[in-house]
């Protein structure tokens, strides 16, 4: 079993809890009200920012050239192409540009992002790595379990489906799986044990950042 697989392995609870999340189930089956998941967009928003400020300390620590590539992409990717989407989809639940920028953070979101950018500013590279694949892997996870189901009659929970489900984003979270094998091979024990840490904390965040849509 690869490292990744293990972790997975080790917060598999938390994860089907996710999957078992009201939110996600009213997201797949339609049912989740409109002014709920326009809370959690509007705080996804703000994840995102600090995303971004991850995947770019992850550039600047990256141990390789094509890996240091990868994370200044995936951080571009987001501060434009990403947050431009969402911008957009955020409109159609009548959310502007600048509600979006004043959006404060709830203190699951805050407690989130601080343990990410802690993380990835102090701890070392593979703790980084593991940190960042539970809302990568997670995310590819909930839009393919959901793909598999009837379509929700809600269209903008269709695309919002259709997006994590999609062969990009599962791509990218076969990459990230990957690196964080990788990286597990290259340390000893005591590097294994916080990449643990690292990836249940984050497992248990992702569970908690959906009980922002409410």
């Amino acid at each position: 079993m690869s490292f990744s697989a293990q972790l997975r392995a080790g917060a598999a609870e938390i994860w089907q809890a996710q999957h078992d999340h009201p939110a996600v189930r009213g997201i797949g089956d339609g049912s989740l009200p409109v002014e709920a998941f326009a809370r959690f967009v509007r705080q996804d928003y703000l994840f995102l920012i600090d995303y971004a400020r991850l995947l770019a300390l992850g550039a600047a620590r990256a141990p390789d050239l094509e890996t240091m590539r990868r994370f200044a992409d995936l951080a571009q990717a987001i501060l434009v192409t990403e947050m431009d989407l969402h911008r957009a989809f955020a409109a159609e639940f009548g959310i502007s540009a600048e509600e979006l920028e004043a959006e404060e953070p709830e203190p699951e979101t805050r407690i989130y992002t601080d343990f990410l950018v802690r993380t990835a500013a102090t701890g070392d590279f593979a703790e980084l790595a593991a940190a960042l694949l539970p809302c990568m892997w997670g995310y590819a996870e909930v839009g393919q379990r959901l793909a598999a189901g009837p379509r929700p009659p809600e269209e903008r929970y269709s695309r919002w489906i259709e997006m994590y489900a999609s062969d990009e984003f599962g791509e990218l979270a076969t990459w990230c799986r990957g690196l964080v094998d990788r990286l597990a091979e290259e340390t000893g024990e005591a590097g294994r044990d916080r990449m643990r840490r690292a990836f249940l904390t984050c497992s248990r965040h992702e569970l908690g950042f959906w009980d922002t849509a409410r």
